[in-house]
């Protein structure tokens, strides 16, 4: 995933085709994957805070179990990692809201497996790999599997159970973080934002329309019409 900053995933949220649930229940051989000709770098290292044991101050999750979550929170941080502009996914409470959406009755079973079997896919490739579960990996060797399943006009067959997890989970993590205070300071969105310094239509502009501001001076006020109209 080259320049996996969060200007690179607003773009890729746009060009990424949905590829739909998938139940994740059986590990795929992986053999043959093929490598995307540009590696997957990060901007600064991922969020270290890996404590699968939630703050005492945040709420406990409704959907994620406490290592699910850990694993959720650095895939999250490779995706929109810290950097100079602002925080990473993490940092922006994406966890939390992925979280919230898992739980609702909204959310179809189809999505929830996915969700579960795409975490478990992950641990599972990484330790087949490395011989760690993904959150213990090191940068580079999660890198090594982004690779792999970052790219769905690139992934090979064994790769595409994982693919098809990671484009939805990438979409949730661009939509919480995007939608969070962090995010939105990111894009310098102001909308929504009162302005007291509007003077109205430019004198120049309204000499060109052949228009005054002064003929609103010359309207008699409604509540004087009336008082007119009674006597």
């Amino acid at each position: 995933m080259s320049d996996i900053s969060r200007r690179r995933a607003l773009k890729v949220l746009g060009a990424a085709p949905f590829v739909g649930a998938a139940v994740l229940d059986a590990q795929q051989p992986a053999t043959g994957g093929q490598q995307p000709a540009t590696p997957h770098v990060t901007p600064q290292p991922p969020a270290q805070n890996t404590n699968p044991q939630p703050p005492k101050n945040q709420a406990k999750n409704k959907f994620f179990t406490a290592k699910e979550a850990r694993t959720a929170g650095v895939l999250a941080d490779d995706i929109i990692p810290r950097d100079a502009k602002s925080g990473s996914a993490t940092e922006a409470g994406v966890i939390p809201y992925i979280d919230f959406h898992m739980s609702v009755p909204e959310t179809d079973d189809a999505t929830r497996v996915q969700m579960r079997g795409g975490l478990r896919w992950l641990d599972t490739e990484s330790r087949r790999r490395f011989g760690v579960g993904y959150a213990a990996a090191k940068t580079d060797q999660r890198h090594a599997i982004l690779d792999d399943i970052a790219y769905p006009d690139k992934t090979a067959p064994e790769f595409r159970a994982g693919t098809a997890f990671f484009t939805r989970f990438r979409d949730l993590v661009g939509g919480g973080f995007f939608s969070s205070a962090m995010g939105w300071k990111d894009l310098q969105y102001i909308g929504n934002t009162f302005n007291p310094g509007w003077n109205g239509c430019p004198d120049a502009a309204m000499r060109k329309l052949g228009v005054s501001h002064d003929l609103m001076n010359t309207r008699i006020p409604s509540q004087v019409q009336v008082s007119e109209t009674r006597r």
